[in-house]
């Protein structure tokens, strides 16, 4: 038989079992600050340059549709439709606008619970096709909206950049040593190497994009009369052996690119040495990569629903009880006047719309109140999901080094931390130092 202390010996043993501590990780609240002010600094950024109102939506009233809509649709040429559509209401007075984030918020928010959904259920194709309609929607705001799209790119990517190494290096401290560093510290550490942080998803595009240069500019070639036919066919085999490269590339930043931000946390990496990193870990053990991602995925899930069953549970008891103390009518509507200002929380749908609407300025006031404080739930279960993705991701990235470079678990490199201890220690004068 075996005894107690052997088999507590094997479970340790196993691997995946550590990417289930991802939770008590990711809730920890210096994590959920800053993911919660990333957030809210992305959001605020969105609905800023939404002022804008580039989107084309249609005509006014119940079915109205935006472009988005009209770009995702399968049936016959998705483009000429949506350009149709734009030409037809492109006039201001012709159809509503809205903002590319809060298009962009709302189709997206819709997609994910979806794919939550189907996940549960095992419906891998659903949820692959849901997150397929993701990146069609990113399509759509850098082919209709480009010069919006560049500008929001680069400033989420950079918020991203400051409060992901943040959380990455935070995760990897309390997972390797179970040491906890201050929030203060996390953000000294990301802004630091945000150069590394900010370029290691930026590179693989970057050189998908030169050698995807060759093969475009052979496709040129092939329009010179009479000899074009016969350079397109000479260089053929070295636009294969790019196509190949490029290939290669795409599937290791995509399938990797949780691994990036973790390589610079876990080891100080730079740019392309976490880019080689990630890249190794995914050919060298794909199928142990795919499993550790599922698994993660599930219970990241798992752990969404239950966040999210706690702060709709907290949002219910307080409506309840305000309900049974706000017993005065509207004048107007012979409605109470909570659910005027608030109504009722559901359980996918926090922000429900007033029925009746406010009808006094007070009523309007405390409508807008009550929905930025229902806002800022929402934004903390944002911040979990984002503070969940880079904690399961760094604790992937610590089990696949183990795996494939045989490191230990508890290895986080730390030298640079004592380096900038010394030098700050030597900037001290002789009369200062303790």
């Amino acid at each position: 038989m075996v005894s107690g202390k052997e088999s507590t010996r094997l479970f340790d043993d196993l691997l995946f079992p550590k990417i289930f501590r991802t939770f008590r990780i990711a809730i920890q609240p210096t994590k959920l600050i800053i993911a919660f002010l990333a957030v809210a600094v992305i959001c605020l950024a969105g609905w800023v340059m939404d002022l804008s109102r580039t989107v084309v939506v249609g005509t006014y009233g119940p079915n109205k549709v935006a472009e988005l809509g009209i770009y995702m649709n399968r049936l016959g040429d998705p483009c000429a439709a949506t350009q149709a559509h734009i030409d037809k209401y492109k006039d201001q007075d012709k159809g509503e606008r809205a903002g590319v984030f809060s298009t962009l918020w709302h189709f997206g928010s819709a997609k994910f619970h979806a794919a939550l959904g189907e996940l549960f259920e095992l419906n891998f194709k659903s949820v692959g096709e849901n997150l397929r309609d993701c990146f069609r929607a990113v399509t759509w705001a850098f082919r209709y909206h480009c010069i919006y799209s560049l500008i929001f790119v680069t400033i989420a990517l950079g918020l991203i950049s400051v409060a992901g190494g943040a959380l990455c290096r935070i995760a990897a401290l309390q997972f390797a040593q179970g040491e906890k560093p201050g929030l203060t510290e996390a953000i000294r550490f990301s802004v630091k190497r945000f150069t590394s942080f900010f370029t290691a998803p930026l590179a693989p595009i970057g050189i998908m994009l030169f050698m995807g240069l060759f093969i475009f500019l052979l496709g040129l070639a092939g329009n010179i009369p009479q000899v074009g036919e016969l350079i397109v066919v000479l260089g053929m085999p070295l636009a294969l052996i790019n196509g190949a490269l490029i290939a290669v590339i795409l599937i290791g930043a995509v399938v990797g690119f949780g691994l990036m931000f973790p390589a610079v946390a876990y080891d100080g990496s730079d740019c392309f040495d976490s880019i080689s990193r990630s890249f190794s870990y995914v050919y060298a053990e794909p199928s142990r990569m795919a499993c550790y991602t599922v698994i993660a995925a599930v219970y990241g899930a798992i752990c969404y629903v239950f966040v999210r069953f706690f702060a709709f549970l907290t949002l219910s008891i307080t409506h309840c009880l305000l309900q049974l103390g706000i017993w005065t009518d509207s004048s107007t509507k012979g409605v109470d006047k909570l659910t005027a200002i608030w109504p009722k929380p559901e359980f996918m749908n926090f922000l429900a719309s007033s029925d009746p609407a406010p009808t006094t300025w007070a009523e309007l006031l405390a409508a807008r109140l009550v929905c930025l404080f229902v806002l800022m739930v929402v934004g903390l279960m944002v911040s979990f999901i984002i503070s969940f993705y880079f904690s399961a991701n760094t604790i992937i990235y610590s089990l696949m080094r183990n795996r494939v470079d045989n490191t230990a678990l508890n290895d986080v490199c730390t030298h640079f931390d004592e380096a900038e201890i010394e030098t700050s220690t030597a900037e001290l004068q002789p009369g200062q130092e303790q």
